[in-house]
Formats: structure tokens, C-alpha cells, sequence
């Protein structure tokens, strides 16, 4: 039975772990994880124990994300003028992570140390994330705010209405190119035609040292019924055929800083970012 149970563990493990190909921090928090588990069924504790335990490190890894999120809002805040208008997008709140959030953890606390903002929300198609769930959490904090189309942010930016974007990020590699949520490249894009700040906000769990450049990230591709429907109603063609990538490669020469719960990279580039991470966690 107990071999049983090691394989049934293994699958769910497995099976975690080919879930999101994209983003880097499940990967480390499952392989955290399961490092425990081994180590515990090699001190042969009892199945009490071993539960008890799993749970005591999956709370810490809770607490350090919370405490990580709040140390880079701490930094992140410092980089927002007072009266800043500031773009965002898809959700990296209090709902994405263990709390406080990245990005928008940086824009909470801003709003804590009494910055006069405005929070403008790219609706983030197809899955509505900045809509439904940045929105939500905007509006609970009373920060004021707006949702936008996603192809508007052009035109808001060219009329000098956006001082400023924020974005999270879902792996950033070697040389500094991220992987994040589809449609950042374009903002990031559109930010350095407009000469305007464009940061990436993420703990350094999100570093992925392993990978060299950006083109080497698998990029996870979802269902195309996301793309064709909308709150479960039709909105195309059921016959046309739809192209559905969740994630995009921003370049480390389109980003101003990466913040980190360490502090802050800007300049953007391999010798850098290793340094820095050597430097801050030795």
C-alpha cells in the first residue's frame, strides 16, 4: 500500500508539473515540495507526521511569497510620481499570488503611502483577467480606476494619458527576456516608442537561469474556444478556426527595471542579473 501511495503521489506530482509549461514558480514551489516529502519518507516519519509537515512548508512558502510581495511593493512604490496614471495588465494581486500581489502589490502600496494614482486596466483577452479579477480587486482597495480595451492602449498612450506600465511576469531568463501574460510585449513595445517607464515586477523565484534566452521559453497554447466565446455565449463563427497563445517574449532592452523582492535590476542583461542574484541571496 505504501508504494501505492509513493506512485500516486509521484502522478499528482507529474501531473502538476506538465500543467503550465510557461510559467516558472509552480515548477519551483512543486519541486520544493517534493523534496520535503522525500526527505521525510527517508527520516520514515509516520503518516501523521509526514502530513503535519507538509503542511508547515507549504505555509512558509506562503508566508515568504506574502513577505516578498509586500518588500517589492515597498521598492516598486518609489518609482510612481504622485499623480501617476499607470497602466497595468492581466491580474498579479492578492487572487495570483500568496497575497499583496506583484505588480499590483507595487500600485497597493503606493496607494498606501498616499499617492494621488489612477490605475488604468488593459481588459486582457480572451480570459477577461484584468476585467474580472483586477478590477474586482481594485475596487474592494477604493483605488481609483479604469478598464480599457486592450486595443486602445495605444492610442491612450500616444495622447500622453498613461505616465507609466506595470506588468508581472511568469519566467524571466538568463539575459532578462520575459515570459508573461499575451499582449505584454505589445505594451512593452508601444512604452519604449512612447519613451515612457516599462517595469516587470516579480520575485526571484520567477528567474529561470537554466534557460538562456527568451525564444527557448515553451509557450503554453490554450483552448481556441477561449478566443470564440464569451461568458459562454458564441462571438465568432463556430467554422473559423482561432489562434489562442497565452503567453508572449518581452526583450530585456524593451524593459526599464526589473523590481525584485531583493531589490532592483536596471541594467538588463546576463552578467547583470547573475551578479545580482548571486549577491543577493549569498
Amino acid at each position: 500500500e505504501s508504494n501505492r501511495d509513493l506512485k500516486n503521489a509521484k502522478d499528482i506530482y507529474d501531473t502538476l508539473l506538465n500543467t503550465r509549461p510557461t510559467a516558472v514558480n509552480l515548477f519551483w514551489t512543486l519541486e520544493r515540495m517534493w523534496n520535503k516529502f522525500n526527505n521525510l519518507l527517508k527520516e520514515d516519519v509516520d503518516e501523521k507526521k509526514l502530513i503535519d509537515e507538509l503542511f508547515k512548508e507549504a505555509r512558509r512558502i506562503e508566508i515568504e511569497d506574502y513577505h516578498a510581495n509586500k518588500t517589492m511593493g515597498g521598492y516598486g512604490q518609489v518609482l510612481i510620481p504622485d499623480k501617476a496614471t499607470i497602466l497595468t495588465h492581466c491580474n498579479t494581486g492578492a487572487l495570483a499570488t500568496a497575497g499583496w500581489g506583484t505588480a499590483l502589490g507595487v500600485i497597493r502600496s503606493a496607494y498606501e503611502y498616499g499617492k494621488d494614482i489612477t490605475v488604468l486596466i488593459d481588459e486582457t483577452r480572451p480570459y477577461l483577467q484584468g476585467a474580472r479579477l483586477t478590477a474586482w480587486e481594485l475596487y474592494e482597495e477604493g483605488i481609483p480606476h479604469y478598464i480599457i480595451t486592450d486595443n486602445s492602449a495605444g492610442f491612450l498612450i500616444s495622447k500622453g494619458k498613461i505616465d507609466l506600465i506595470i506588468v508581472g511576469a511568469d519566467r524571466i531568463v538568463a539575459n532578462g527576456d520575459v515570459a508573461n501574460k499575451i499582449g505584454t510585449y505589445t505594451l512593452s513595445v508601444l512604452a519604449k516608442e512612447h519613451n515612457i517607464p516599462f517595469y516587470v515586477v516579480a520575485p526571484t523565484t520567477t528567474f529561470d537561469l537554466t534557460t538562456k534566452k527568451g525564444k527557448d521559453i515553451p509557450i503554453e497554447v490554450r483552448d481556441e474556444r477561449e478566443v470564440k466565446t464569451c461568458g459562454g455565449c458564441d462571438i465568432a463563427p463556430k467554422n473559423s478556426p482561432a489562434i489562442n497563445y497565452s503567453f508572449d517574449i518581452t526583450p530585456a532592452e524593451n524593459i526599464t527595471a526589473i523590481i525584485t523582492e531583493k531589490g532592483l535590476i536596471n541594467e538588463i542583461n546576463e552578467k547583470n542579473i547573475k551578479n545580482f542574484l548571486n549577491y543577493r541571496t549569498n
